[in-house]
Order: C-alpha cells, then sequence, then structure tokens
C-alpha cells in the first residue's frame, strides 16, 4: 500500500508529538482493491449548521431592532450637532449590515436542511442499488 510521504521537517514535529505519520492510501491499493471502512452520512452536522443560521438570524435581528430603537429620537434637541450626523451614519451602516445577515441566515437555513435530507435520500439509494450486485436475485433454471 502507498502512503504519502512527509518532509522531514514535518515528520520530525509528527515524531517530537508522538504522533503516527499518517497516511493516504488509495483504495485500489487497499487488500481485495476495497478500502479500509465504511462512509457514512448523517444529517446532523447539517442540521446544527442550520440551527446556527436560524439563531444567528433571530440574533441579528433582534440587534437591529434594539440598535434602532435606542437611536429613536436622537435628533430632538440636537439640531446642528455634527456627531449627531456621523451618529445616524454610523447607526445606518450597522443596520444594514446586521440586515444583510440575518437575510442570509434566512437563505442559508433551508439550504442546510435540503443538504441534509438529500444526502440521506441518496445514500439510501446507493445502499439499495449495491444490495442488488452483492446479494443478486438467483437466476431462473434457465439461466436467466
Amino acid at each position: 500500500m502507498s502512503t504519502a510521504a512527509f518532509s522531514e521537517s514535518w515528520q520530525q514535529v509528527l515524531d517530537q508529538a508522538g504522533v503516527p505519520a499518517p497516511g493516504l492510501a488509495l483504495a485500489s491499493a487497499a487488500p481485495k482493491g476495497g478500502g479500509g471502512g465504511d462512509l457514512h452520512h448523517t444529517p446532523k452536522p447539517w442540521n446544527d449548521a442550520a440551527d446556527a443560521a436560524h439563531s444567528l438570524r433571530i440574533d441579528s435581528n433582534t440587534a437591529k431592532n434594539s440598535l434602532t430603537s435606542a437611536h429613536a429620537g436622537i435628533d430632538t434637541g440636537t439640531a446642528g450637532l455634527l456627531s449627531v450626523a456621523a451618529l445616524k451614519s454610523v447607526l445606518s451602516s450597522w443596520e444594514d449590515r446586521l440586515a444583510a445577515a440575518r437575510d442570509e441566515c434566512a437563505a442559508l437555513e433551508p439550504n442546510l436542511r435540503s443538504v441534509a435530507g438529500t444526502m440521506s435520500h441518496t445514500d439510501h439509494g446507493v445502499k439499495s442499488s449495491i444490495a442488488d450486485y452483492v446479494n443478486p436475485e438467483p437466476a431462473d433454471t434457465k439461466g436467466r
């Protein structure tokens, strides 16, 4: 079986850390032409990422609304102050950024959930199609 070679400096680092050198191998180089294990898909990381996007969407919207309401009436009695104009500019910039983050998370969440479902269906389909080759139906008496 062929493995990846590491430069001497990387090998020294691995040796000092007491970590066995990881190897890369081709599936075709494994015994009997097969890989060394089973590849399993789980939807959990995708759903966790979708949950994080959902939370971030809610939190960014809450922050935007809080920021906006905290600055309500800022120009009352402050006519002519340059700092108020600068504050409004900064407020507008943050409102735009938070709205963009909220909207991006709103678009991302269903896509992440979709990947979890799609991969699960694909895994099931592949397993079913391979099962037909692993355990083929016996041929009838005429060899069909």
